[in-house]
């Protein structure tokens, strides 16, 4: 039960950031995501007997949510700053891979919050599109998956993942593309929903395995415990961190 209500809870919210809420509070909710997420990260990161990330990772993956334009600047003087105080460590072979981490977190987990909002001031259905895609394929996977999956699709990363359940997911992105954009964006050509909906939810799988092989190798089964009953914000969101950019982009080129 208090894993449903979560869930309702959770729809509740997005739904109401994506369709209602006003700009700046959109930018506000996005900042928050990838900042917890970042930090639940940051755990992983620990986890990996890894330097925990630095007060620069979060800065960095606050400039790219908020100041996208200045990303390159900021990241280059923000990588400047975390060497240069790294220099005071006493094991210098901490140096390199926990900057490099701190980095790739804000990258990782706060960038495509910056695709959302763009996907948002074309069309709210575009980003309810990209964000659904995922939430929709992982529903039809799991059913699949339960009844039909018998091929193991990654067992060292995910024993409980079948390419059965793989299938049934992109089918599921599609079927609710097709009908979703169908409806709110009928000039759209069904078969750039197809192609954008198939190449999403490939990567929103990608982004799931990504992340559960991250857990694995730090020896964790969530990223978090923040959402009663789902573990951690992380773990929520992780298909959908791969799959907004590549909707963005797909939007742009087709």
């Amino acid at each position: 039960m208090t894993r449903v209500l979560t869930g309702a809870l959770l729809a509740a919210v997005a739904c109401y950031l994506i369709f209602w809420s006003p700009g700046w509070l959109f930018q506000f909710a996005a900042l928050a995501v990838g900042l917890i997420c970042y930090r639940e990260y940051a755990g992983l990161v620990t986890s990996h007997s890894l330097r925990p990330p630095s007060l620069f990772g979060y800065m960095a993956g606050a400039v790219v949510i908020l100041f996208p334009q200045y990303t390159a600047l900021s990241f280059s003087l923000l990588a400047i700053g975390a060497l240069a105080l790294s220099l005071r460590l006493s094991d210098l072979r901490e140096i390199l891979p926990g900057t490099a981490a701190a980095f790739f977190g804000a990258i990782y987990t706060c960038l495509p919050w910056h695709f959302a909002g763009l996907l948002r001031a074309d069309s709210v259905h575009w980003l309810f599109f990209a964000l659904a895609l995922s939430w929709s394929g992982d529903s039809v996977a799991y059913y699949v998956g339960r009844a039909f999956g018998k091929h193991r699709l990654a067992p060292v990363v995910s024993p409980k993942k079948s390419w059965e359940g793989t299938a049934g997911s992109v089918v599921g992105s599609v079927v609710f593309g097709v009908l979703y954009m169908g409806y709110f964006q009928p000039l759209t050509p069904v078969w750039k929903i197809v192609v954008i909906a198939v190449a999403a939810n490939v990567a929103g799988q990608v982004g799931d395995l990504a992340e559960s092989a991250m857990k694995r190798g730090a020896g964790v089964k969530d990223s978090g415990h923040i959402l009663p009953g789902h573990g951690g914000l992380l773990d929520r969101v992780d298909s959908s961190l791969f799959a907004l950019p590549v909707v963005f982009a797909l939007m742009r080129i087709l």
